[in-house]
């Protein structure tokens, strides 16, 4: 039997209407300071410099992943696939904690808060330290989140080409962002989803569904995560605080809030984390980055001034995005032209020509295959079931390479 939450609270979502959670756990970690930090951390980092409209945040994207999840439970177990109390609790809670290291800006800030660290090790460390709070009740949120429980299907609704990660994201930035292309029929994707040998499977009506879910995460990709300006606006956001960053350990003493500057002056983290640590990350989000770069705008140091005076301004870089590296002989003009621009150093001019590549793969075949349950029991991978789409080629990686540097040479007809 289901033990219901003695609140029974109703969250108003904008992309599913009402929606609920059936254990009173899950409010609990809802309402712990861990969990709320997510609502001051955009889901999209600075996208919304292009899209003026995806200011959403990470606290909006677990609650609907982990109202998905609740949705595939229920469909899974009118298919006789045998779910518990305990492991439907503990999949929703893993599923609501998935994102809860992020940093500033989700995945903009990705190893630069705290270097060789991502934010999935980092939601391992705060759901080992909640599980101390809730005395033990995440346990096994912790082994299917670490894909150390025997039902591995439980994973993959986390974790995997099809989990509720991606099926709420698409929707929910596509929705924010206002690109149609992203617009998933999850519902439908849910409703096909199937066991098979403990694996996670799609009923065959539902190919046509996933293959429509394949397409739209390409172009979402191209067109939101990746687009050439949202990429030009992270890279001044990183470089902002690398500059920061390196005057500080060069003894410069900046303006930063207690948390950020906790990071910034830090020389050395242990790998587990101190409490300590986890603590000041956990008071960590975008306005202290914010709030910094304001008064970083008039240090005394002219590449963290101008850095942080374009950040606020949305003052971005120009940029190329071309499918072959560039040439040498072009990365070395412009890498002059900088230099001699703004007087700096040959070591300075990374922050102002940020350079590298970018990858889209929107199915990753050889990681984990999506299969079709076919009418007679059979289990067939999607490229080969599919009928109308040359699918294989969504499962080749395109790669593109990008080069940054200041707008105003472009203006001003120093970089043609």
């Amino acid at each position: 039997m289901i033990l219901k939450s003695d609140n029974k609270k109703i969250i108003n979502d904008p992309i599913y209407g009402f929606i609920s959670f059936p254990f009173g756990i899950h409010y609990e970690i809802i309402e712990h300071p861990y969990f709320q930090r997510l609502r001051r951390i955009n889901q999209l980092g600075l996208t919304n410099y292009v899209y003026p409209g995806a200011n959403h945040t990470r606290f909006q994207h677990a609650l609907g992943c982990g109202h998905l999840m609740w949705q595939a439970i229920q469909v899974l177990r009118s298919k006789e696939i045998e779910i518990s109390d305990h492991e439907a609790e503990s999949v929703i809670s893993a599923m609501l904690l998935h994102d809860i290291g992020h940093g500033p800006f989700s995945h903009s800030l990705e190893n630069s808060i705290i270097s060789g660290t991502d934010h999935e090790k980092l939601s391992l460390i705060f759901m080992n330290t909640l599980n101390e709070i809730f005395e033990g009740r995440l346990s096994l949120a912790i082994q299917i989140f670490k894909n150390e429980y025997h039902k591995r299907f439980l994973f993959q609704l986390v974790s995997g080409q099809l989990d509720m990660d991606r099926l709420d994201y698409l929707k929910r930035d596509s929705y924010f962002t206002g690109v149609t292309e992203g617009v998933i029929g999850s519902d439908r994707i849910i409703k096909m989803l199937n066991v098979a040998d403990d694996e996670l499977v799609v009923d065959s009506k539902g190919i046509y569904s996933v293959e429509k879910f394949l397409v739209a995460r390409r172009l979402m990709y191209w067109q939101v995560y990746l687009h050439k300006t949202v990429l030009a606006a992270e890279h001044l956001l990183i470089n902002t605080l690398k500059r920061a960053k390196e005057l500080s350990d060069s003894g410069e003493k900046l303006f930063a809030t207690e948390a950020l500057s906790y990071f910034l002056t830090k020389k050395e983290f242990d790998k587990n984390l101190s409490q300590e640590t986890l603590t000041f990350f956990s008071l960590l989000d975008d306005g202290d980055i914010l709030i910094s770069a304001k008064s970083w705008m008039k240090h005394k140091d002219p590449i963290l001034s101008r850095l942080a005076g374009w950040l606020i301004n949305r003052k971005l870089f120009a940029i190329r995005l071309q499918n072959n590296d560039f040439p040498l002989a072009e990365k070395d003009k412009i890498k002059e032209a900088i230099i001699n621009h703004y007087g700096i150093s040959e070591s300075e001019v990374k922050y102002l020509m940020p350079t590298g590549d970018i990858c889209n793969m929107a199915y990753n075949s050889s990681d984990e295959k999506i299969r079709i349950l076919q009418k007679n029991g059979s289990l067939k991978e999607i490229i080969s079931s599919s009928d109308i789409f040359d699918l294989s080629a969504l499962s080749k990686t395109v790669k593109k390479y990008y080069l940054c540097f200041p707008k105003e040479l472009k203006k001003k007809g120093i970089i043609t």
